[in-house]
């Protein structure tokens, strides 16, 4: 099929080369004449595993190609995916503008019928909207189409792929079938396509997410519970994910969620909610819960240190909001750093893939209050502690006997519960994570 993708973004790249890979013709359309540019000569601006491979090999078999045109990518198109930003606003709400623009354009340069797919998380009537603004411009046939996208970041490739269930949104016969055809060879493992109304496919994406955070929420609410009345919520954890009603996902304890689908899409749903006059009552608790989860290990610390952290030295062991990735968009270590140096420490930071993003995300404290290092054992000489943020593959089985070594005291505040609390107690080493017995004096 010819395939045109507007906006080249995560969603938009990961769609548009999985949709080549596939056999497709895709072209992918983004105004930023820069990332165009790099893009046509194989240079990706994520960091996506498997994504830059796949991308090139599309690109020299000539089924991938990007430009800045937008009227030459919809008039080659029978399908035209919009796959735009859709950032929030200070009320909550999804700023539609650049989904409308799009729509405009596709009105504008139409040359015949054309499928038009919203692959951006809108909220709930988006593609009524985009269907009045595409006909303000345009007299031919067309249908706006729901098809909200399921990527996890750091597997979206694998995730797009092999999906767990397509969810097509139409109410035109001929675009359903159209929609079937484009997903049948990523189903053929028996995975449902689910089609559905559009209306209830647009809140299916902003239901699915905020579900998954309310798990996450709910579980670090039982983990501080376990602190408190002595519990072990790795324990509680294996106890409710035997559950089959309840399972063994998303059920892990630590510093709270981020990056740019669950708290842009649990404030979007809200406000949707508040426009139709519901109140959704849980999931402005799960807001509330993951806001503070964030810092969770802040009065940890204080307490640790007796409430004295001025001129402390801390190592911090992942940036980005989860591995796999350089998205630091609401990451948890950001309200970590932003916390720990009003109280005056310094911080020596390392991860993988997001040293870039941290540099412009902590402008007014780079090379100041807050250090980067590109090695993870460097960032540990002469520190106070180490503090987890992020579950690389590359911290879950360091040298401990090096970590003792390099630092002050070896004490670890663990946010992702890598390390089994008797490991470190044989070590002597202090360890205080999120919902387990802490293991102090040991050193």
């Amino acid at each position: 099929m010819k395939i045109a993708v507007v906006g080249s973004g995560y969603v938009g790249l990961v769609a548009g080369t999985c949709l080549a890979d596939a056999g497709n013709d895709v072209i992918c359309v983004d105004v930023d004449q820069s990332k165009i540019d790099k893009l046509n000569t194989g240079e990706i601006p994520i960091y996506e595993p498997g994504l830059e491979e796949m991308l090139n090999r599309n690109v020299k078999q000539e089924r991938l190609t990007f430009t800045t045109s937008i009227k030459s990518a919809v008039e080659k198109s029978l399908i035209i995916m919009i796959a735009v930003g859709t950032p929030p606003g200070e009320d909550g709400s999804a700023d539609l503008q650049y989904v409308l623009a799009v729509a405009r354009d596709i009105g504008k340069h139409m040359n015949s019928f054309k499928v038009v797919v919203d692959k951006s998380t809108v909220p709930v009537g988006t593609a009524d909207k985009v269907a009045a603004e595409i006909k303000k411009h345009t007299t031919l046939d067309f249908a706006v189409v729901s098809n909200p996208e399921f990527l996890k970041e750091g597997a979206a490739v694998e995730d797009f792929m092999k999906p767990d269930r397509v969810i097509i949104g139409v109410e035109n016969e001929e675009a359903e079938e159209i929609m079937k055809n484009l997903y049948a060879p990523f189903v053929r493992t028996g995975k449902p396509i689910i089609t559905m109304d559009v209306r209830s496919a647009e809140l299916t994406k902003y239901a699915s997410n905020a579900m998954l955070a309310t798990k996450i929420s709910f579980m670090n609410e039982i983990a501080n519970m376990c602190e408190a009345v002595g519990a072990n919520v790795e324990m509680v954890r294996r106890g409710m994910g035997s559950d089959k009603r309840i399972g063994p996902y998303f059920i892990f304890p630590g510093a709270g969620y981020g990056g740019s689908c669950f708290p842009k899409d649990v404030k979007a749903i809200i406000k949707t909610a508040a426009e139709h006059k519901q109140e959704l009552k849980v999931l402005k608790a799960v807001e509330d819960v993951n806001e503070k989860q964030k810092i969770v290990l802040v009065d940890k610390i204080k307490k640790y240190f007796n409430g004295n952290l001025n001129d402390k030295i801390f190592a911090l062991w992942g940036l980005a909001f989860k591995p796999n990735t350089d998205d630091m968009r609401e990451a948890p270590s950001i309200a970590m750093v932003r916390a720990l140096v009003k109280e005056g420490v310094k911080i020596h930071a390392h991860d993988p893939e997001a040293q870039h993003e941290a540099r412009w995300r902590f402008e007014d404290i780079i090379d100041k209050e807050l250090l980067l290092f590109n090695k993870r054992y460097d960032a540990l000489e002469n520190t106070d502690a180490l503090i987890i943020m992020t579950e690389w593959n590359a911290y879950r089985e360091p040298d401990f006997y090096l970590i003792k070594e390099t630092m002050k005291k070896p004490v670890i505040f663990d946010g992702r519960n890598l390390y089994n609390p008797d490991r470190m107690k044989k070590m002597e080493i202090d360890y205080i994570s999120i919902g387990r017995p802490e293991i102090i004096g040991v050193y």
